[in-house]
């Protein structure tokens, strides 16, 4: 068992990571019931080779909120077990970029955190203290929101996240957290606005509503007033409302230049106008001799207009070429959630069962789960191969890599 580095006890994984960093590293372990110390001389940030039972050297945080919005309380009941593990760890968020509440969080790990200069990514929601306690049902979730300021004046870089919910955090109050976090800067790097998702399975759940045409575009200019504001005063538009938001208030889509950097992409903001550029590039170059050719593209109901017309562009460019372009009703987590990320085997089976597929399925990654072939209801790509009997093509958010699809390549 590893239980210092250079004198300093080793509790998890940023621990570890962080002290063992130097070049002239001495580990103390416990082994057979005694102590052993061992002197590494390595490059520095060069990795010592130890494996651990768990990833964080330690169990992961669990979320203690009860959220309004919570999507997981949303889910219907069987499903895999870890699919209804809520995490809210610090940990994940500086590893891999999971989003936290603080809520779980004391003063020390604050402390490490500006100590260990971690950049974080923050689910803010609402800077309102109050808001936050009915939003999160966390009676800390409004004190909390001290955590992000002592963050920002010690020069720890945060991503902001605000899952915004019609009545509740939108309109004044949007205008209320935008403003706040605005004060922090420069420290606060990015913010994203997405709309809450509601299923079907809300039984004695708070009564939320969902975004349509009028209050996402209402949420759109209101995002937009502050985005003008920074932009004059730090260079930098600094939030960003998701892709959902524009497709709901019907929309054009910003050009590249509005997403800067994309510091969002992960929360979806940007993805689109990324893949129609990237796909509009391809086109131009692209070289096509295949012949005939007929393909399906099964995507979600929201984003099918934006993917119906790339798929018309390559067809009208290349002759022979034949693309239809499904939208997927979601009637295993209800009509109101029409992305592509949540579409289900299921689903996919009994909406394309009996008719022309043509030679190939496309797919999005996004239905799948990471680094898999497993569909959110278990069955995976071969069963839905099997009972379509078509062969599946699995794509990346990718405009160059869905055009070869298409065509085959």
């Amino acid at each position: 068992m590893l239980l210092k580095i250079n004198g300093h006890s080793i509790k998890d994984v940023l621990d570890y990571m962080y002290y063992a960093a130097d070049v002239n590293v001495c580990i103390t372990v416990s082994r057979s019931g005694g102590e052993l110390e061992f002197t590494v001389q390595k490059d520095e940030y060069d990795d010592l080779g130890l494996e651990f039972d768990t990833f964080l050297m330690d169990s992961k945080q669990r979320c203690s909120n009860r959220c309004v919005f919570c999507f997981i309380d949303q889910m219907p009941p069987d499903m895999r077990e870890t699919l209804y593990f809520k995490d809210d760890d610090a940990r994940l968020s500086f590893l891999q970029g999971n989003y936290v509440t603080l809520t779980n969080l004391s003063q020390a790990d604050i402390d490490r955190i500006i100590a260990m200069k971690l950049n974080i990514n923050v689910s803010v929601h609402t800077t309102n203290p109050e808001l936050r306690v009915k939003l999160m049902r966390n009676k800390f979730a409004g004190e909390k929101l001290k955590y992000i300021k002592q963050m920002t004046d010690a020069g720890i870089k945060l991503n902001c996240q605000i899952v915004c919910c019609p009545e509740l955090n939108d309109g004044d109050e949007l205008r209320r957290t935008l403003g706040d976090l605005g004060k922090l800067m420069p420290n606060i790097s990015s913010m994203a606005v997405v709309p809450v998702g509601i299923t079907k399975y809300r039984q004695n759940l708070y009564p939320l509503k969902i975004f349509d045409k009028e209050t996402a575009g209402e949420t759109i200019d209101i995002i937009e007033e502050f985005q003008a504001e920074f932009l004059d005063k730090f260079g930098s538009r600094v939030v960003f409302p998701s892709d959902e938001f524009f497709l709901t208030a019907e929309r054009e889509l910003p050009d590249m230049a509005y997403y800067e950097d994309f510091p969002q992409y992960e929360n979806g903001v940007g993805m689109l106008r990324s893949l129609i550029d990237e796909f509009s590039n391809a086109l131009e170059t692209a070289e096509y001799d295949g012949g005939e050719r007929h393909v399906t593209i099964a995507t979600g109901r929201c984003v099918y207009p934006v993917i119906k017309e790339l798929s018309d562009s390559a067809a009208k460019r290349f002759n022979g070429l034949k693309c239809d372009v499904v939208p997927i009703r979601n009637d295993f987590f209800g009509e109101t959630i029409t992305v592509t990320g949540l579409i289900t085997a299921q689903d996919l089976i009994a909406q394309l069962k009996g008719r022309d597929n043509g030679m190939e399925l496309l797919i999005s990654s996004a239905m799948l789960m990471q680094n898999s072939e497993i569909f959110l209801d278990d069955m995976t790509v071969s069963d839905v191969e099997n009972e379509l009997k078509i062969k599946i093509r699995v794509t990346q958010n990718d405009g160059y890599e869905l055009l070869d699809a298409i065509l085959g390549i």
